[in-house]
Order: structure tokens, then sequence, then C-alpha cells
């Protein structure tokens, strides 16, 4: 009993010394903590760099202009080649889908009843000749005598009567004859035109009619062509207006060049030039025709194709023109880009758009020459924002104009 005084101290200081030891952990712990803390307030606390941002300085200069529009093909010339006589085709002389020239024999139809019309014209004006001599030589020998009254006034007018009435018979089967004589060679069907001809409509045997609806042959002339394009009579008014009061300037004084874009996307090689434009403007449609001319030496463009027309407008001598990536647009559509100024901040220029043409976009209103105009780097930046700034040497692949 009297050992327990001693036991109950040292249990106490046991109690004492766990407690310190575990206050001085947690005090470690917490020392610890905070200071990992603070580095990390302290290494986050910097100032980041201002964005790279790439921007291209933009120029004005002379833009052609040009206007893309739908259009078909048509043949420069087309003979729907009809038979001029009747009768039965006897022979075809041409192969079907190739070149004819002028004049070309095509078919042939029965002369037979044409020639015998011709040799009995022939013999009728022998006939009227024939005749006409003896009372012609009468005439002349009543001449004199009528002037010394050895004839009479009556008999000399009777006879010169009848000279006139053999005169007027030789003319009549003159121009039957001549008549005659033109069936006979319709019986021979030629090409009135140059060009392609197209399959065969009509076989050797068949019976064909002077003047016939249908026709027995069709030519086309393909080299040169023409290409009907529809323009809307707004922008003809605007084409004037900006040429009169010379915003826009004509390519030259003959006429305006056209290139042409074929069904695939792929473009026609030869350029043509404009050669009409419709004087009236089809009032459904609200358009005017107009017509260019293109050379077709290889028959690649046929009548009928579909077709896209480029018109070289003029050049817009004062034009800016900016990559379509610079482009963007508010909440209202509204376009607009980023230009850096003088201290490399970023300042917001709502433009005026026009056409596009090869990839860029021509800028009306809005931008001025020397302008820094950012092309790259714009999904985090704002009005305002201090930017690095590094301009974009190389450009992005022309596309074509759509």
């Amino acid at each position: 009993m009297q050992n327990q005084p001693d036991v109950l101290p040292n249990r106490a200081f046991m109690t004492v010394r766990n407690v310190t030891q575990n206050a001085l952990l947690c005090s470690a712990a917490f020392l610890t903590a905070l200071t990992v803390v603070g580095c990390k307030s302290k290494s986050g606390s910097g100032t980041p760099p201002p964005q790279l941002v790439k921007f291209v300085k933009v120029h004005t200069e002379a833009v052609p202009v040009d206007t893309s529009l739908p259009g078909r093909v048509s043949a420069f010339e087309q003979a729907q080649i009809r038979p001029q006589v009747g009768g039965v085709v006897l022979k075809r002389y041409f192969e079907q889908g190739t070149d004819v020239k002028k004049d070309q024999l095509l078919y042939l139809i029965n002369p037979a009843p044409y020639k015998a019309a011709y040799e009995t014209a022939k013999a009728q004006l022998l006939h009227a000749r024939a005749a006409a001599i003896g009372i012609k030589a009468q005439y002349e020998r009543y001449k004199p005598l009528v002037k010394a009254h050895a004839v009479s006034q009556q008999d000399f007018d009777n006879t010169r009567s009848q000279a006139l009435q053999a005169e007027a018979a030789i003319a009549t089967a003159q121009a039957t004859l001549d008549s005659a004589a033109v069936n006979l060679d319709w019986t021979e069907v030629r090409s009135p035109i140059e060009g392609r001809i197209g399959r065969m409509l009509y076989t050797p045997g068949t019976l064909v009619t002077a003047g016939q609806v249908d026709p027995i042959a069709l030519v086309t002339r393909l080299d040169p062509i023409y290409v009907d394009v529809n323009l809307a009579a707004s922008d003809m008014l605007r084409l004037r207006r900006e040429i009169a009061d010379g915003t826009l300037k004509k390519v030259d004084e003959g006429d305006a060049p056209v290139e042409l874009m074929l069904e695939d996307g792929s473009k026609y090689d030869l350029p043509g030039v404009l050669r009409l434009s419709e004087v009236t403007v089809d009032p459904g449609t609200g358009t005017l025709v107009l017509r260019a001319q293109f050379p077709n030496p290889d028959k690649l463009l046929m009548p009928g194709m579909y077709v896209h027309a480029q018109v070289k407008e003029g050049v817009d001598p004062t034009s800016v023109v900016v990559p379509q990536e610079a482009v963007m647009r508010n909440s209202r559509g509204d376009p607009y880009v980023f230009v850096i100024d003088d201290k490399n901040q970023l300042d917001t220029k709502m433009v005026e758009l026009g056409r596009a043409i090869h990839g860029k976009w021509v800028v009306r209103k809005g931008l001025k020459d020397n302008d820094r105009v950012v092309v790259s780097g714009l999904v985090k930046v704002k009005s305002g924002q201090k930017v690095t700034p590094e301009e974009q040497t190389t450009s992005a692949p022309k596309t074509q104009e759509k």
C-alpha cells in the first residue's frame, strides 16, 4: 500500500508526455501544410505573357471583279434539214455523228419524176423559141414597109403583138425549166452549214414529203459555240452605276472576257468574250440574257450543257482584301475583324464585305491601308487585350471563287 503513490505520478507523467508529442507532431504537420500552400500561392501569383497572334498587313489594290452566273450552252449554228420535194429516199451519204462540210450531200431522193419534168420544160422552151423565130422575122420585115405604106398599120400592129406574145411564151417556158431544175436539184439533200451531224432520222426507202414537220437530219456547228447566262436586272444596274461613278473600271474597251466552269467543277481552258446583252428584261424572272462566245476546237462543249460563266465586270482599283478566316460575326451576324494598334492591343473593326475572291473577302468599308488584321489565335481574345503580334508570311492555299 505504501508503493502506490510512486505508481500514480509515473502514469501522469506518461500521459503528459504523450499529449506533448502529439501536439508537436500536429504543429509540424500544420507548419508543413502552410509551407506547401505558401509555395503554391507564390508560384501562381505571376501575370501570364500576352497571347501570340498572327496578322497580315492589308493594302489597297486593284482587284478584278467578276460575277458567276449559271448558264446553258447553245449552238452557234444549227440546221434542221427538211426535204424541199417529196419522194422516196434512195440513199444516205453521211456517217452518223461525224463532221460534214457545207453543201455536202446527205440524202438522195428519187429524182426520176423531177428529171422528167425538167426535160418536158426544156422541150417546151425549145418549142417557144422555134415559134418565135417566124413571127420575129415577119415583125422585122414589116418595120420598113409600114413606113412606106406598103403594109397596113393594122397588119403591122398584129405582127408586133404576136412577136411580144412569142417573147412571153419563151419567158414562161424558161421559168418552168428553172423551176424544174430547182426541184431536180432538191432531190439531192445537202447540208446548208458546216458542223456535226446527228443520228440518222430517216433510212433509205422512207417516203418523205416537201416541207414536212420532222427533219430528216440535224447539223450543228460546235466551233465556236455560245453560252447563254441570266443576269439579274438589279446587278446590271449596279454594274452600270459603278462604272459610271468610277468605282469600277472596265477591263478594256472591247468585249468583256468570260471564263467557264464545267458541270464537274473543272475549269474550261479557253476564255470567251461577251457578245450580246438582251435589250429587254424577262418580266417573270427579272433577268436578262447575256450571250458569250467561246472557241470549241475539241468539241468539249455541247448544246444543252449546264455551266457556270464568270463574267469579268471590271477592276476595283481601291479594294482591300482579307483572308476569310480573319472575319468573324457577332450575335447579330454583323462581320468584324480584330486589328492590332500601335500599342499591340486589339481593336474591333466592323466591316462591310463585298464578294469572295479566291479564298478572300473584299472589304468595302471598315479598313484602311497598312492595317494589321489578325488571322489566327482568335480563340480567346477580346478587344483591348494586349497581344504578341507575329506577321504571317505564308498564305493559305487559294480556293476557287464560289
